[in-house]
């Protein structure tokens, strides 16, 4: 069975660290201001648990609360939003977000789902019929 997880890269877990070192002068400041830490406590939470998984069957996106599920047959089609983000419509005309899957991805995207997302990559060549060729005849 073909399965493919979409992560948000772990290097963004860096920006969390940086975070934190930033807010901890303004932390110990006053009483109270150390709760500033669950911004980037919070961020990093984010970034280990957003992900989307693919498999043959379905689709299942995983976001900071919760994840959803949608099987193939009930996508009608795959939407590109702002900044290339991708997100599945349902038959209802619903849409899912695909957390940490880009336009970048389709390729990948095509081959796990069995074809049933299209590979813009791939382009068609029209069969053409070979030109005829007159043969003048020397008299």
């Amino acid at each position: 069975m073909k399965k493919l997880v979409f992560r948000i890269p772990a290097t963004a877990l860096l920006a969390a660290g940086l975070i934190a070192i930033c807010v901890t002068p303004v932390a110990w400041v006053a009483p109270g201001l150390q709760a500033l830490y669950v911004l980037p406590l919070g961020y990093a939470y984010w970034v280990v648990r957003s992900r989307t998984t693919v498999t043959e069957e379905e689709l299942v996106a995983r976001g900071l609360f919760g994840s959803t599920t949608v099987k193939w047959s009930e996508v009608k089609s795959i939407r590109l939003v702002q900044k290339g983000w991708l997100k599945a419509v349902r038959e209802d005309d619903t849409e899912v977000t695909l957390p940490a899957v880009r336009f970048m991805h389709l390729p990948a995207l095509s081959v796990v789902s069995g074809g049933r997302v299209p590979d813009p990559s791939v382009v068609e060549e029209i069969a053409e019929e070979p030109a005829e060729e007159s043969v003048e005849s020397e008299k």
